[in-house]
């Protein structure tokens, strides 16, 4: 008699897990050499470059020649050198270092790289070129000087790197006490301007209020601009048609939810509808609603805005 020896099968997940690994691998190595990733460098460097230029515009042009400042680090580096005489190069480079290691830690050392290159090349561009004073008129100093300084901090967020150590702060902050990021920052920069107005003066730090809002509105232009998104709830009897026109006309995605209706104009209904849900840009929603009138004008539409989002059929652009 013969005795066969079966031999224990081998786990099937040791080749799915080695075939992933080394598509894995594949996927890295051809994405390094189809020079994709030198693009993309190239890219984000021009970013930096164009946003370290915005941003020493904006401070040597406008703000720093007629006393402004603006909020987070750099208003901090601007009021301590007028206080003081030290040079701003110097400051932007010392009193951001912590954020730039905090910045190590909590988002990673790739991040705190193109952080610590981008505030260098800041100080040496303001250490190095001169830019003109280009107006005396205090209000287009304040909103000019803070849309420069936006644009350049936007950019360089679009880039990978910031310019400004704050936002970094306020994310740890946000972490270990009840608030927003927002609230945060917002806090950080009325302390700023309430120590400005009492070591300068009243209207300095009003002017600098008004010169830190234009920054924050180009930094938030800079980054969503038009793709600023909005996500729309239709409500409709006509819901195919509505979703036909979505993803046929305009190759949206759409996402169909089944519902009751509870009380409308007509009072207490129990009526089985579609809604639709969509998400397009602040530019398509003019055109989107004004379809759904044709189709329905008695649709009910639900707008919010959209802060972020991944994936679908939409391409949001990448900060970094």
């Amino acid at each position: 008699m013969r005795l066969r020896t079966r031999r224990a099968p081998r786990p099937a997940a040791a080749p799915v897990l080695e075939a992933t690994l080394a598509s894995r691998h594949d996927y890295g190595l051809f994405y390094r050499l189809s020079g994709q990733w030198l693009r993309q460098l190239l890219v984000h460097g021009a970013l930096l470059v164009v946003g370290v230029f915005c941003a020493a515009l904006g401070l040597k042009a406008f703000l720093l020649p007629n006393g402004f400042i603006d909020g987070g680090v750099t208003g901090i580096s601007l009021l301590v050198s007028q206080v003081t005489g030290i040079s701003l190069s110097a400051l932007i480079v010392a009193i951001n270092i912590p954020f730039i290691i905090l910045g190590y830690f909590q988002i990673g050392p790739r991040f705190a790289l193109k952080t610590l290159l981008t505030i260098l090349t800041l100080a040496g561009v303001l250490l190095v070129v001169s830019f003109p004073s280009l107006t005396q008129d205090k209000l287009l100093i304040a909103v000019f000087g803070g849309f420069f300084l936006g644009a350049g901090v936007g950019l360089a967020m679009r880039g990978g790197g910031v310019l400004d150590g704050t936002e970094i702060l306020a994310v740890y902050i946000s972490k270990k006490l009840p608030g927003s990021i927002g609230d945060i920052i917002l806090i950080i920069n009325i302390i700023i301007f309430g120590v400005a107005a009492w070591l300068l003066s009243v209207e300095t730090a009003l002017y600098s209020i008004l010169a830190y809002l234009s920054a924050a509105k180009t930094v938030d232009f800079v980054i969503a601009g038009i793709e600023e998104y909005t996500g729309l709830t239709i409500i409709s009897a006509q819901s195919e048609a509505i979703r036909q026109l979505i993803t046929d006309k305009m190759r949206r995605g759409a996402t169909v939810y089944e519902c009751t209706r509870g009380f409308g104009s007509h009072g207490h209904q129990h009526l089985r509808i579609e809604a639709i849900f969509t998400v397009v840009t602040r530019l398509e929603v003019i055109h989107l609603t004004d379809e759904i009138r044709k189709l329905d004008p008695h649709a009910f539409i639900v707008m919010q805005s959209v802060s972020d989002i991944r994936g679908g059929l939409i391409k949001k652009r990448p900060l970094h």
